[in-house]
């Protein structure tokens, strides 16, 4: 074994590393072995980049271009609505008639965009038969990946292999050379869903609705959550917006409505104002309240900025503005790392001569305001140097106080000897959330900790500095006192009119927003809509959301005024599952669509133009006809994909090259020659389908197609025959709900567990393999 094999063959497990455990995005993981084999010279730097330009590639990104324009034209929601009419009331029925639907679809558009355009009309369909969706939604997916199997075009996988197909020398599959054996394998896919599969599937009802009491009285149980709150008439709430009143971010309570007298506003808005005697619903924990027991024996001391000489000899003010050049413009505080690379604390912004120290979080920074900064005057020169600042000036903290009126607002915290806060954390004593105060430094006897970490611990007799409003122990002390009230299901009527409603939310396919919070995303300072609950597997979560980091196949249930919620049809991240109608299709361009589409079929059905150039020219005709706008083919288009594959198709070069191709195919299915052309179709499939459970299929197929090719060969079998079988086992992510994304697509909306895949996927995966083994050589004979 050469060096270069070693080389090779230890980047290939560490990118297969990285692909299974996730540590790094896909793409960044592909792009970063391409840029290796490159730099240490295993690769020339134009084979690097060579599968940028790729005909694979461009066949790629033209499909995901001709499938946009059928969706936004409506052809495909048009034709799947019409077909799934017809099944009736008949459960068999109507999975028969879904499956081939989505399986037909999926033959020539791209399977994801087919599973994520029929989503909601299955979810409707499941609710007006009154089925579980989780009877439903598998099948579904699964069907994507059944017709993924019929066309060249229908997924990457197969463009992909026909690529490897073409660069041995030999000719690419036809368009509908994978059609005979991807039909029968639709069709047995389907049989064993409706005569078997179906009983394995979980029953669960998330209680989905257009009715919010329905909605919210199913499996969500956030009727069990629902509370009502009376502000009393003294109470220091009274005249309040729902901002000042902590009610969020103290209790983690969701104000659904306000009943005022005999009026109800309903989705009320941060900067509502509470009224004595305002009835308010609320979804929430009744025991949020007794953990403010906790903060009840805190005192405040005032006087931080004048008269604390040890305080102010340490930490120094700063008046100063950003440049206009600077890189924090448009940033809040944290998305520019003020206080985690500088240490320093940004504590008042001074807009139009107001100053404002509270409700910062979501501040951007710009031009026009003056920031107060605080901190030790060499972090301070330090941001200065950084050439961030336009105006840079340190002030005393009698000016700050005097000028600006900031000592009413730098507080003592003292803990006292009782408290229970003693011992926890900063985090875990969830004041800064909620109080609203951000903390500058402990003072613990003499010492001074300045800017402490949240996992810094509280003692007794510690004096938290903060800055925040005086009043937030007033509040506290009323959220303390507050009376709650269990309320019934007929109460829920009141949460929904003509303006307000409830829909369910998952992340689309093509997210940006996994790992984030519903915090970090400013879900409702951007949307307007209170996010109600998460569904995650099996389990519903329902308080602390704004903490809460999403995850691929997250179900969200949000209420709010249904001009917002409709803002949500525009949204890449999200794909809207229930509660709002279909967005509006350009309709008058439907058989337009449907005419690019069927050319493009019949000229590569003819061998009149490539795959490539056909694709290319539907696109461009969708854009030219105006079925998408430029703006939309480029959005369809998955960036991540196209990096994924290009990068991989380097490391393939490098296989090729490096001679590691022919030795894993020697190893891996030439040491089975000994069992037969039906034992090696096995071994191949069997490691193509393993790997699609944890990879991108896409890389599974760059990787184990050349070695299929490869052992052919060698083995004098036919390089298709061994390619289709690549092709089979790339289509069969069956047993997770990570093997493909039309699985994770559906896990959340479906109620599904890790182990409902697995419990319905092993069969598929051993019927697939009895067609690779069986019926494959029938069509694609072993022997050249």
């Amino acid at each position: 074994m050469t060096l270069s094999m070693i080389f090779v063959l230890s980047v290939l497990a560490a990118a297969v590393l990285l692909f299974v455990t996730e540590w790094l995005r896909v793409d960044l993981v592909a792009l970063s072995v391409m840029l290796i084999l490159s730099i240490f010279g295993v690769i020339t730097h134009s084979q690097a980049i060579a599968g940028f330009s790729n005909t694979a590639i461009i066949t790629i990104a033209s499909v995901l271009v001709l499938s946009a324009g059928l969706v936004r034209t409506g052809v495909a929601q048009i034709l799947g609505g019409q077909i799934l009419k017809l099944s009736g009331n008949s459960e068999i029925k109507l999975m028969i008639i879904m499956m081939v639907t989505v399986g037909a679809l999926s033959g020539v558009m791209n399977n994801i965009g087919v599973a994520a355009l029929m989503l909601p009309v299955v979810m409707e369909i499941a609710h007006r038969t009154g089925r579980s969706p989780s009877k439903l939604l598998i099948p579904l997916a699964f069907a994507s990946l059944f017709g993924g199997l019929t066309t060249l075009i229908a997924t990457a996988p197969n463009i992909l292999i026909s690529s490897a197909l073409e660069s041995e020398g030999l000719n690419p599959f036809g368009l509908f050379d994978f059609t005979p054996v991807g039909i029968i394998a639709m069709l047995v896919g389907i049989l064993y869903l409706v005569f078997w599969g179906r009983h394995i599937l979980p029953d669960r009802d998330l209680g989905r609705s257009t009715s919010i009491s329905d909605t919210l009285n199913g499996q969500y149980e956030l009727h069990e959550r629902l509370l009502s709150i009376t502000i009393p008439e003294k109470s220091a709430l009274a005249d309040k917006n729902l901002a000042e009143s902590r009610l969020g971010s103290a209790l983690g309570f969701n104000v659904l409505a306000i009943i005022r007298r005999d009026k109800t506003l309903l989705a009320p808005g941060p900067d509502t104002q509470l009224r004595a005697k305002d009835k308010l619903l609320v979804g929430g924990k009744r025991d949020q309240v007794g953990t403010l027991q906790d903060w009840k024996t805190l005192s405040l001391e005032q006087g931080w900025l004048v008269g604390e000489h040890e305080l102010g000899e340490a930490l120094k003010f700063v008046e100063m503005k950003i440049a206009p050049d600077s890189k924090f413009i448009g940033k809040t505080f944290k998305e520019a790392g003020t206080r985690n690379s500088y240490n320093i604390n940004i504590i008042a912004v001074v807009q139009n001569n107001r100053v404002k120290v509270s409700q910062l979080r979501n501040y951007r920074f710009n031009t026009e305001d003056t920031l107060i900064a605080i901190g030790q005057s060499e972090m301070l020169d330090a941001l200065n140097e950084s050439k961030q600042l336009s105006t840079y000036t340190y002030v005393s903290a009698r000016r700050v106080a005097l000028k600006y009126k900031l000592h009413r607002n730098l507080i003592g915290i003292h803990i006292p000897d009782d408290s229970t806060l003693n011992t926890r954390s900063i985090a875990r004593s969830h004041l800064k959330t909620a109080l609203g105060i951000n903390v500058l430094a402990i003072r613990r006897g003499k010492d001074i900790i300045f800017m402490p970490s949240a996992h810094e611990e509280l003692q007794t007799d510690d004096v938290l500095i903060v800055i925040g409003e005086p009043e937030i122990l007033g509040v506290l002390n009323c959220l303390q006192n507050l009376e709650l009230e269990e309320q019934t299901s007929a109460d829920l009527d009141h949460l929904e009119s003509d303006e307000v409603g409830v829909a369910e939310i998952t992340l689309s396919p093509r997210t940006s927003v996994t790992g984030k919070t519903i915090g970090e995303l400013y879900f409702r300072e951007k949307f307007g809509l209170t996010v109600l609950a998460i569904w995650r597997k099996d389990r519903a979560f329902r308080t602390n959301l704004r903490d809460f980091s999403l995850e691929a196949g997250d179900a969200l249930m949000v209420y709010g005024l249904r001009e917002d919620l409709a803002m949500l049809q525009d949204e890449d991240d999200f794909l809207i599952v229930s509660g709002l109608d279909q967005p509006i299709y350009k309709k008058d361009k439907v058989m337009i669509a449907a005419g690019i589409e069927l050319g493009v079929l019949f000229t590569v059905a003819i061998g009149w133009l490539p795959i490539f150039i056909a694709a290319l020219t539907g696109a461009i005709l969708m854009v030219l006809t105006k079925c998408i706008s430029m703006d939309e083919a480029y959005e369809a288009i998955e960036w991540k994909a196209i990096m994924l594959i290009a990068g991989m198709l380097s490391l393939g070069v490098a296989m090729q090259e490096s001679g590691v191709t022919t030795l894993l195919a020697h190893y891996t299915l030439e040491s089975l020659s000994f069992l037969g052309p039906q034992g090696i179709i096995a071994g191949l499939y069997l490691i193509t389908c393993l790997f699609a459970q944890v990879m991108p299929t896409a890389a599974v197929a760059v990787l184990m197609a050349p070695m299929a090719i490869v052992a052919a060969g060698d083995l004098g079998l036919s390089p298709y025959a061994l390619a289709m079988v690549v092709a089979i086992g790339s289509s069969s992510a069956f047993l997770s709900p990570v093997g493909h994304p039309v699985n994770l697509l559906v896990m959340g909306i479906g109620g599904y567990r890790f182990t409902d895949y697995t419990k319905v996927g092993i069969p598929l995966v051993i019927l697939f393999g009895l067609i690779a083994v069986f019926v494959l050589p029938l069509f694609w004979p072993l022997q050249v």
